[in-house]
């Protein structure tokens, strides 16, 4: 089995792309969304958020995403407790999941920070997902109705995108100029998924 990565900036399309692989056939783990779901109902995870940041971090028993990042926006070593709760449990779900998905020819982890948390370690090829700076700050404007200022504040605060591109083994390019769909067809062959006929 080929065990690849997919991350990519802000904005740059990776979510796109993963929900095409997934048509294609090939198994797509979401770290983000399977971040949330140990955050609302792993009771490891919730027990040391509460000791890390207070019973606030709880409201009617869903984690209240406004209060946590608030805080640990605001202090960076709780950040990295926060980090040091999440990360390993979604690790340790990934894994049980591609355990799970072991008669698969491919599997694929899409996240955000595959790069920054380590979770590159744990798989065999690194996509990127690439877009220019104005075009991915135009689609969070639209996407999250947020302004320009704060989304550059976002794109600042990611890993530089010519340290994503030295590490990558496929580029995937969703710049209006590239079709994605026939370089995620492409993609998906090499991988072992389906490829167009």
């Amino acid at each position: 089995m080929i065990k690849a990565g997919l991350t990519g900036g802000i904005g740059s399309g990776k979510t796109t792309a993963a929900r095409m692989l997934a048509l294609l056939g090939i198994p797509v783990y979401d770290s983000d969304r399977s971040a949330k779901r140990l955050m609302a109902r792993d009771p490891e995870v919730i027990r040391r958020i509460r000791e890390l940041l207070g019973d606030a971090a709880y409201r009617n028993g869903a984690p209240d995403n406004a209060f946590i990042a608030e805080r640990v926006f605001r202090d960076e070593s709780l950040l990295t407790g926060l980090n040091n709760i999440v990360h390993p449990a979604v690790l340790k779900d990934y894994l049980k999941w591609t355990d799970a998905h072991r008669d698969a020819p491919c599997t694929v982890i899409e996240s955000a920070i595959l790069l920054e948390s380590g979770f590159a370690r744990y798989v065999d090829k690194i996509i990127v997902v690439t877009a220019p700076e104005e075009i991915r700050i135009r689609r969070c404007m639209v996407r999250d109705k947020a302004d320009e200022e704060a989304i550059r504040r976002r794109i600042e605060a990611q890993m530089q995108e010519e340290e994503r591109l030295r590490r990558a083994d496929y580029v995937l390019h969703s710049d209006e100029k590239h079709l994605l769909i026939p370089q995620v067809l492409r993609l998906a062959g090499q991988l072992g998924g389906r490829a167009a006929e």
